[in-house]
């Protein structure tokens, strides 16, 4: 007498004799399509690896309070501080490439810290993922209020009439405010000290007490600071003047070549984001970033907002990348691996 089979291990020997016909089979396997993007009740993540109240954060807070109007799901921005932005990148690249987060950075952070950095453990073109411009703004050149300086070349007279003994600050090592300083003694034959910060907020406050006497600073910030009357801008660290601040003449216009490279923040997500997910995000941005209001509280801080394709900030990215590497290496700053 035969033994009639259970159901369950019917089952079992149906699913596998089906999975044995798919796997021999000519034909592609037809999976399920993603879930469409983006999902109500999702939320999305803006990291920033600056401590919160900078020009940057405001940047990154002001689209991502109107992000949700375009893409219909909640979007905040997480601060994540430290280690020259690299806490915030890794963070990035671990996450998800589900378009739920992003990472909003200088452009140091894909052109200049895996260079000069040596903790930099990823790589800016295999671990990240283009997403769009930001905005564009210039380093500006600044110097203490106690020095007898307002143009560059006095700044080079007076630190070639007291060498070793003039300082610059800079917000860390291999970071573009140190890069532009030691590009700047290069070009001008100047002795000076290099005073490095764990960031930016560390290096002003000195330089607004006048315990170093010159230094690199983002443009909003060398704005607020000349306001005080304790610091002079001498000069932006741009081909062309900004103008945003038409009174300060450019590096070069005052006889030093070399310290002209503009500087930007992008909007990049992990690697292996599907490619419609990123080109929602990318309009996105761009939708917001071209409001008239996004471009006039941008240029508060001496930044210009600017969108971009994918492809457009990948070729910026690969470009900058590239020039500053030619400057590293000139000056002997490339890190040894």
């Amino acid at each position: 007498m035969s033994t009639i089979p259970t159901p369950s291990f019917s089952r079992r020997r149906a699913l596998t004799g089906l999975a044995t016909a798919l796997a021999l089979s000519p034909w592609p396997v037809v999976r399920a399509a993603p879930a469409s993007f983006p999902q109500p009740g999702r939320t999305l993540r803006i990291v920033l690896g600056l401590a919160a109240g900078g020009a940057s954060d405001a940047q990154a807070r002001f689209v991502a309070n109107r992000l949700p109007d375009v893409l219909g799901i909640p979007v905040i921005v997480e601060n994540r501080p430290g280690a020259s932005f690299i806490l915030a990148t890794e963070e990035v690249i671990r996450a998800a490439p589900d378009g739920y987060t992003l990472m909003y950075a200088p452009s140091s952070v894909v052109a200049q810290n895996p260079q000069t950095l040596a903790q930099v453990r990823y790589d800016p073109f295999k671990d990240l993922t283009p997403i769009s411009l930001g905005a564009r703004g210039p380093l500006v050149l600044t110097a203490h209020s106690s020095l007898p300086v307002h143009t560059v070349q006095e700044l080079v007279a007076y630190v070639r009439a007291h060498p070793g003994t003039v300082s610059y600050a800079s917000f860390g090592a291999g970071t573009s405010s140190h890069i532009y300083g030691e590009a700047f003694c290069r070009q001008a034959g100047l002795d000076a000290v290099h005073v490095p910060y764990k960031g930016g907020a560390d290096a002003a406050r000195d330089v607004l007490a006048g315990r170093v006497q010159f230094y690199f600073d983002a443009a909003p910030n060398a704005i607020q600071n000349s306001a005080t009357g304790k610091v002079r801008m001498l000069a932006v660290a741009a081909p062309k003047r900004s103008p945003l601040l038409p009174d300060v003449p450019t590096m070069g216009e005052q006889g030093i070549t070399g310290v002209d490279m503009p500087s930007w923040l992008g909007f990049y997500g992990p690697a292996g984001m599907p490619p419609a997910v990123v080109d929602t995000l990318s309009a996105a941005l761009a939708k917001v970033l071209s409001q008239p209001e996004t471009r006039a509280f941008f240029r508060q801080g001496a930044y210009e907002a600017e969108a971009s394709s994918p492809r457009e900030l990948a070729a910026l990215t690969r470009s900058t990348y590239d020039a500053w590497g030619g400057i590293i290496r000139q000056l002997g700053l490339a890190v040894q691996r």
